[in-house]
């Protein structure tokens, strides 16, 4: 299992081998004995298989390659709309608005996820996480037809690899770790070393070449404004209130 955790990158390119529903629901009820917090299980997940809807959330997502050769296409809910109703049963209203219940369906939604992730690739499946989900999120509910309260906010291709890339470095555990209190001063050193590690990695690894240090491209990421109109979006799906 450590292994198989190790040995985890994304895969966008797969094999023209279906994905049955056996085993697809296997995947499934594994991925939902994921933590959850309070129970709440706050999440749902699409599977895509129309493939005009297919070939729009590929547009939508600005992620084309990986839908196009993908053979199950999942898209990821933070979900309180079965919430809703499970408080309509017991003749209750749900408080909608609230940032810890949207933090709550989040965390849930992507350990649900990390679950399918671990389940499919122990099966020897390849996965690729797709935040560009989040690029147009108004226009892909619609597509889905997703109700208020429930918000897409990643989604999945997997398939058998049809291609093989090398295992990214990840920054060394004393980055991550702290005792008793962080400590912010080993941060220089540290990213100095993982800096050199990451552009050979970038320079050796068979494709996509580049000659990048990480804090160069994490430097970018964090410049930008990014994804400003998901306030707005969340607001309008009952999930946050100003």
């Amino acid at each position: 299992m450590l292994d198989l955790l190790k040995s985890h990158s994304s895969v966008r390119l797969y094999k023209d081998e279906p994905i049955s529903d056996e085993i697809f629901y296997e995947m499934l009820h594994a991925a939902q004995h994921a933590a959850s917090s309070n129970f709440v299980q706050a999440y749902s997940v699409i599977r895509v298989k129309d493939s005009v809807k297919k070939d729009k959330l590929a547009e939508l997502s600005k992620n084309q390659k990986q839908f196009d050769s993908a053979p199950l296409a999942l898209v990821f809910c933070a979900d309180l709309k079965r919430l809703e109703h499970a408080a309509r049963i017991q003749k209750k209203d749900i408080r909608a608005g609230l940032t810890e219940n949207f933090l709550v369906s989040v965390i849930d939604t992507a350990l649900f996820a990390q679950n399918f992730v671990i389940a499919a690739e122990s099966k020897g499946y390849g996965i690729c996480y797709i935040g560009g989900v989040r690029n147009n999120p108004e226009l892909i509910s619609e597509v889905l037809e997703l109700p208020e309260f429930v918000v897409p906010l990643f989604g999945m291709t997997v398939g058998v690899p049809d291609e093989s890339n090398e295992v990214k470095p990840r920054l060394p555990v004393e980055a991550i770790l702290h005792e008793d209190t962080y400590d912010e001063e080993k941060y220089e050193r540290i990213l100095e070393d993982y800096d050199n590690i990451m552009k050979d990695y970038y320079e050796q690894r068979t494709a996509n070449k580049r000659d990048n240090a990480w804090t160069d491209v994490m430097a970018e990421f964090m410049a930008k404004n990014r994804r400003e109109y998901m306030l707005r979006f969340l607001q309008s799906k009952g999930f946050l209130k100003f």
